[in-house]
């Protein structure tokens, strides 16, 4: 089941294509990298494929109605600053609001669900401006998880983290793939995005370079290329791991 549809999406900066003709599918069950170098367009095809940019081309989720929208994919943004001092159970009941005013049993169910996934049980009656960076960033994502949607679109959610807690949140993020559900994350991490995304989608200028299982698309060659580093990957058990080793002149 296809979850988002993208077909020739194209988004411009006066004349300037910033994302370029880009055309590809996200299915249930997938966990999708989104992989690029710094300005290859990540964060413009994400918001793009919501309906939050100008754009041509086709975007299955910018054609629907802003409520169907919202019941159809969860955004979770780089921007991770909480203005107010909520609780944050009550921040994380906010993903509800796509869902009705009135909590249910569901609704319930969904914000316990995500509190626990994110392990912050303990953390329900703090006031979200008192947490550490990290911890917010944690609280959004639960937010994004109560809303309870067929795909999760992140922007970067292992920024900020500690070690532990980024390996906790894609954890998350593959467990609810597995469970049926599509997840698109934009990453900087290549080795985490080798180990926990089923697919990568390559970005660099616009321009989709390749799409593929992250063994094909992490060659020495795209490394080169995009990146413009030499890298060793080795194969280990947990998955594959990347070493940076150099960096290659760009104009060579």
């Amino acid at each position: 089941m296809s979850l988002l549809d993208l077909n020739a999406l194209t988004v411009r900066r006066g004349e300037c294509p910033v994302v370029d003709a880009v055309s590809l599918s996200v299915r249930a069950g997938e966990c999708v990298g989104l992989i690029g170098p710094n300005g290859a367009g990540k964060t413009t095809l994400l918001r793009a494929a919501l309906g939050l940019l100008p754009h041509e081309g086709f975007a299955s989720l910018a054609a629907l109605p802003a409520a169907a929208r919202a019941r159809a994919a969860a955004w979770m943004p780089q921007n991770r600053e909480i203005a107010w001092p909520i609780a944050v159970e009550d921040l994380v009941r906010l993903g509800r609001m796509p869902h009705g005013t009135r909590l249910s049993a569901a609704d319930h169910a969904a914000i316990d669900g995500a509190l626990s996934r994110m392990g912050l049980d303990s953390f329900r009656r703090r006031a979200a401006t008192e947490l550490s960076g990290g911890e917010q960033a944690r609280v959004l994502i639960a937010r994004a998880l109560a809303q309870d949607t067929p795909l999760l679109l992140a922007d970067e959610p292992t920024a900020g983290l500690d070690p532990a807690a980024q390996l906790a949140t894609l954890d998350v993020m593959r467990t609810i793939a597995a469970e049926g559900r599509g997840v698109v994350l934009s990453l900087h991490d290549l080795s985490l995005a080798a180990r926990y995304c089923t697919r990568l989608i390559l970005l660099d200028r616009g321009q989709l370079r390749a799409d593929g299982p992250p063994a094909e698309v992490l060659n020495e060659a795209n490394l080169a290329e995009v990146f413009h580093i030499r890298a060793r990957i080795h194969h280990t058990p947990e998955g594959p791991f990347l070493q940076p080793l150099s960096r290659l002149d760009p104009l060579s």
